[in-house]
């Protein structure tokens, strides 16, 4: 197991990438940041308290809860009224891209409605792709095998990412 970003490093990134949402996001009124459940959720807590300490956008936070193996076989689920979503500016986050499976099945459930943007968000894009997706912000790009896999590990409140 080798580190690839210690917890000092996915700090700044996210700091980096906050800012990313912020200067993309910067003529809307309110965003909201869709995290998959687990470590994506636990980025997407992180990425908001930035935002809204550096913007005037309202942040609206909610969870994505997708079965990463098999997402075909349960219903997904949101942790947000879906009409609030309605023509909204999603931030879809995630931990690590690799496939772009997780993804894209989370993405199916914000193409039920009308929105004005979604964009993606990856800590570690790996960029294995089966799925045809792609991130508009990054926080590492990391060429890897497919025996390889990147996992980030949360400890004592702080987050580390190894290739495993």
């Amino acid at each position: 197991m080798q580190r690839i970003l210690t917890s000092e490093e996915i700090e700044q990134k996210v700091v980096r990438l906050a800012h990313q949402i912020i200067e993309n996001s910067w003529e809307e009124k309110e965003i909201f940041l869709g995290g998959i459940h687990g470590n994506g959720f636990e980025l997407t807590k992180m990425l908001a308290e930035i935002i809204q300490a550096n913007s005037d956008n309202q942040v609206h936070v909610f969870e994505i809860i997708v079965d990463k193996e098999q997402p075909w076989s349960r219903e997904i689920e949101i942790t947000l009224p879906q009409e609030q979503l309605k023509n909204g500016f999603i931030f879809l986050i995630d931990d690590v891209l690799n496939s772009g499976k997780t993804m894209q099945y989370a993405l199916t459930k914000f193409l039920q409605h009308a929105t004005k943007a979604i964009k993606t968000v990856a800590m570690v894009d790996r960029k294995h792709r089966r799925y045809p997706i792609k991130s508009d912000f990054v926080g590492l790009s990391l060429s890897t095998t497919l025996a390889e896999r990147v996992e980030i590990f949360k400890k004592d409140g702080k987050m580390e990412a190894y290739l495993v």
